[in-house]
């Protein structure tokens, strides 16, 4: 497995194979590999972020006459980590992300945490070796084909405003979330957050947040009470 056999996979003829080995570089392999020529993908995630929201902006403007609330929750869906996540997954970023033998053993949420970053990574690599167009279309293709699965499901809804608004509807009780576990280092926590009804844990929720923990209660919690 080569890098150009990777950017084949992309469907991008890159002119520049550095900028594309850069996203695929995490910090922690810096850390093993002095030697390391290039330096880790942070910046170009930065940049790829950026690209990518503007990209499924423009698409989402031109392409929908719903009112900005509506777009604002769709693109979320799309540009989520969750989503960012399991478009590395299709395209086996996994097989090419150069990380530590720690982060290596690691496949729970924090493996997420790195695909989602080197997707946005490879985006920012792709813009500045290829262009804007080129990364639009390469968003176009593999983020936002996405969207009639997200629309159908419904999985733009946030999860916490639904909860409320179905715990207030049905039980006359506003929910409340408490924090029930944390563990790891600063760069790569875990949090599991319960939520209630009253005194009662209706579903648990992890994360590499507790925003992210609390979401994803909430989202349990939502198939636990048969609300969605």
């Amino acid at each position: 497995m080569t890098i150009e056999n990777f950017a084949e996979k992309l469907k991008i003829k890159f002119n520049n194979l550095d900028l594309l080995r850069e996203a695929l570089t995490h910090r922690s392999y810096l850390n093993e590999n002095r030697g390391h020529k290039l330096d880790h993908n942070e910046r170009l995630e930065f940049l790829g972020d950026a690209v990518l929201e503007l990209s499924v902006t423009n698409y989402l403007y031109k392409n929908y006459p719903n009112p900005e609330g509506d777009l604002t929750s769709w693109r979320s869906a799309l540009v989520n980590g969750e989503m960012l996540a399991k478009v590395s997954k299709q395209l086996n970023v996994d097989k090419y992300l150069l990380m530590s033998k720690g982060e290596a053993k690691d496949t729970g949420r924090a493996r997420q945490y790195l695909l989602a970053n080197a997707m946005e990574a490879i985006i920012g690599a792709i813009y500045l070796d290829q262009g804007y167009a080129v990364a639009e279309k390469f968003i176009l293709e593999n983020i936002v084909v996405n969207l009639n699965e997200v629309l159908k499901e419904k999985t733009y809804m946030d999860a916490k405003s639904y909860f409320q608004e179905k715990s207030q509807e049905y039980e006359k009780i506003t929910p409340s979330y408490k924090l029930i576990k944390e563990w790891g280092p600063d760069h790569d926590k875990h949090f599991v957050v319960g939520v209630y009804l009253g005194d009662e844990l209706i579903a648990e929720g992890e994360g590499i947040s507790k925003q992210d923990a609390q979401r994803k209660a909430a989202k349990n919690g939502l198939e636990k009470k048969n609300w969605n």
